[in-house]
């Protein structure tokens, strides 16, 4: 079992013939993704790798099958392509998209509201992959091997390192889900601890979070109540200087709660096993697995 995405879904692309939906597609269907097509309007019924090309996703919905969408689209259109996902019925979108208007945002999270079988990844994310069945996303999917470890993360290149060192340590992944690093975003920490930790096919969680915000102790809460496998956590940003504008729109210190050192203390209060570095999560993980460490 996965979450989010398996070797079942039909996974569309939106952006489908651009430039960036075109070579990330490509390498989507290499790596073994049930790809069925794609949607860039004006282009219906046309081939694109050898796919169909749907003028809208509700006609990939209806004449393909589509439930799984990927949104390649320029960040100006992003927002209305979320929303057409989800109004024609797709269950889970993932949108990797870069520097949608936080306004903008404001409205798709108060649409999605009312449509709860629709859940969205991102914005501004490296998307999902369950290895060995999807790859729906950036990820390169060479450095993932199928096992099962689940992986949360804000941040994108972390969220390869991670993978990385799980797969070094002989773990492999269950699915890793990367939720984006954008102040508001689709999917929370929490949500995506949850669905790992009701995983049956899952063992542990890596839980990758960063400064700014409050999702990391949300998660670290829900863990402490309702935790049952061993979960390591890494918080990026530890040196941050004071002042400095950091990569991630979400990474916005508000409060003394925001800083990595207050999130690692209450990650640790909760039980979690944090990590000072990235380079520490395979190897804890494993010890976390066989018994070698205490919460």
């Amino acid at each position: 079992m996965s979450v989010l995405v398996n070797k079942h879904s039909r996974i569309i692309v939106q952006g489908f013939t651009g430039k960036e939906g075109t070579f990330h597609a490509t390498q989507m269907l290499e790596y073994g993704t049930n790809l069925i097509g794609g949607v860039t309007p004006g282009k219906g019924g046309t081939l694109h790798l050898d796919k169909p090309v749907y003028n809208t996703v509700s006609d990939a919905v209806t004449q393909g099958g589509a439930d799984v969408s990927v949104i390649f689209v320029p960040p100006p259109f992003a927002a209305d392509a979320i929303m057409e996902a989800a109004a024609a019925g797709i269950q889970v979108i993932i949108c990797i998209t870069e520097g949608i208007p936080v306004q903008d945002m404001v409205k798709v999270k108060a649409y999605l509201t009312d449509r709860p079988g629709c859940r969205l990844i991102g914005p501004n994310c490296p998307g999902v992959i369950t290895p060995g069945e999807a790859k729906c996303g950036i990820m390169p999917g060479f450095i993932h091997r199928p096992g099962r470890i689940g992986i949360v993360s804000r941040s994108g290149t972390l969220t390869y390192e991670a993978v990385d060192q799980v797969t070094k340590a002989g773990l492999g992944q269950s699915t890793c889900i990367g939720i984006g690093g954008d102040p508001i975003v689709g999917t929370s920490t929490k949500e995506a601890v949850q669905l790992l930790m009701e995983d049956p096919d899952t063992d542990g969680i890596v839980m990758i979070g960063e400064i700014g915000g409050g999702m990391e102790a949300e998660a670290a809460r829900y863990v402490q109540r309702y935790g049952t496998k061993p979960v390591v956590g890494f918080i990026a940003g530890q040196t941050a200087p004071k002042g400095r504008k950091m990569g991630h729109a979400g990474a916005i210190i508000g409060g003394a709660d925001d800083t990595a050192v207050a999130k690692m203390k209450i990650m640790e209060e909760c039980g979690i096993h944090v990590v000072k570095s990235p380079a520490s999560i395979g190897e804890t993980m494993r010890m976390a697995l066989a018994g070698e460490l205490v919460a």
